[in-house]
């Protein structure tokens, strides 16, 4: 695998969270050059970046290694989106521009077609670019990166069931858009705030029960068998 220097950090985080990197393994600076086709200098600025999103943390004896996140800090995740989106969608009913309505107004109907003709394949990356839009139209580049990291973050910690009604999901996200259009920012507020719990529910944890830390795994990235 290959990738430009300047989104190496970008893909060292997808494999943390797809799982290609176990928690708690190792991150060599050689082996992560090796495997994404470059020099260790991006790998180490990556790493540092990484680090300040909590992806990955740098041990005594045993350097960068991907985070061991306790189920207590998966949950605080899921509470800090239901407040950061809420207040994401009321400030986009504020600032957003004409080009923001449109993209999540097509992003809508598609969805909406979808969910009815049941073809849920294509409906959790149309609901992440939703949600991507939605908070870019905020107006807040630091609002926005911060729900990023949750999304990323979120993902990487719980696996989430596909809604019971997707069409249900699909017209909050139209009701959400329409509150937006008008500049409605408090039943913008309420209407996604509403959505977030629901689609909480949905999330099943991929850390142990209880307290104690996932396991932790002190072996060098194993590349054998991956997909490049």
């Amino acid at each position: 695998m290959r990738v430009p220097a300047h989104s190496v950090c970008t893909a060292i985080r997808d494999d943390i969270v797809a799982g290609v990197h176990e928690r708690g393994g190792r991150l060599t600076e050689e082996l992560l050059a090796r495997r994404y086709g470059v020099s260790r200098v991006p790998v180490r600025e990556a790493l540092r970046t990484l680090e300040a999103e909590g992806f990955v943390v740098t041990r005594r004896h045993a350097g960068a290694c991907v985070a061991e996140p306790t189920e207590q800090e998966a949950a605080d995740l899921l509470e800090m989106r239901g407040l950061l989106e809420p207040l994401g969608a009321a400030r986009a009913a504020q600032r957003r521009t004409e080009a923001h309505l449109k993209v999540l107004r097509g992003l809508v109907r598609l969805g909406q077609e979808r969910a009815r003709r049941g073809n849920s394949e294509d409906l959790r990356s149309l609901g992440g670019w939703f949600h991507e839009t939605l908070a870019q139209a905020s107006g807040s580049p630091a609002l926005t990166s911060m729900l990023t990291q949750l999304r990323h973050k979120i993902a990487w910690m719980y696996a989430v069931e596909a809604p019971a009604s997707p069409v249900d999901t699909w017209a909050e996200h139209g009701a959400i858009v329409d509150a937006v259009a008008r500049g409605d920012s408090e039943r913008a507020r309420a209407i996604t705030a509403m959505h977030t719990e629901r689609a909480s529910g949905a999330h099943r944890l991929r850390l142990p029960a209880g307290p104690e830390r996932v396991r932790n795994s002190q072996h060098p990235v194993n590349m054998s068998g991956q997909r490049h």
